[in-house]
């Protein structure tokens, strides 16, 4: 006699993981604004520094290193790491920005995400005028997504946008574009995990050339970008 069991499987459906919930966070579709900033490049472009594929990567390659990861990027893990600290960090970010336009900047993307937050089910930042890094942070946390991961995906979001603008503005050609995010993409991970060893007194933003060219591009003639 011949005895058949018979087993009965339960189908769960698994709510999205982290990694799905960040990739939607570092989308370029994240409505957030970020495809009309140009962060300086647009004055780059227009005063001869920037002029083909190398020199857009020198340029988007040294604000990626001395500015974006070495105080945009820490602030951000800073406030993962102590959410009880998130208006001491944004008010000190707030306070780095250089020019009237990257002030503007972080703040109208920040305001922007964090109208979005409630639509996706995590609270709002309830602060007066939450940077953008801030309301980031807030969906990181709400999402459970490891810090360190966080850091990569906002890199490569800052570095995505970049170069976008780069093959809009200088013009660059599609091919050119990927090269620069297969180029530059290398540096994401080790820039990241320097920005989570950073010290408090560790920080800086000191990119005068950026902060020249984004003072200059508040008054340039012709220009397609916000910044």
């Amino acid at each position: 006699m011949t005895t058949v069991m018979i087993t009965t499987m339960t189908t769960t459906i698994s709510p999205p993981s982290a990694l799905i919930r960040l990739l939607q966070l570092a989308s370029p579709t994240l409505p957030v604004g970020a495809y009309s900033y140009s962060q300086g490049l647009e004055s780059a472009i227009d005063a001869g520094i920037v002029c083909d594929a190398e020199s857009a990567g020198r340029w988007i390659g040294d604000v990626l290193e001395f500015s974006v990861a070495r105080m945009e990027v820490p602030v951000l893990f800073k406030m993962l790491k102590n959410k009880e600290a998130l208006a001491h960090w944004n008010a000190i970010f707030l306070a780095s920005r250089e020019t009237a336009e990257l002030r503007a900047e972080t703040v109208q993307m920040g305001y922007s995400l964090n109208r979005l937050l409630p639509e996706l089910g995590i609270d709002p930042v309830a602060l007066e005028e939450p940077a953008f890094p801030a309301a980031f942070a807030a969906a990181v946390n709400a999402w459970e997504i490891e810090p360190r991961d966080a850091l990569q995906a906002y890199l490569w979001s800052w570095l995505e946008n970049q170069v976008m603008a780069a093959v809009k503005a200088v013009p660059l050609g599609q091919t050119d574009g990927q090269k620069l995010l297969l180029s530059l993409g290398e540096r994401i991970a080790p820039l990241a995990a320097q920005a989570a060893a950073m010290s408090d007194d560790e920080l800086g933003n000191f990119a005068p050339g950026l902060a020249l060219l984004s003072s200059r591009h508040e008054t340039q003639y012709s220009r397609i970008f916000r910044s």
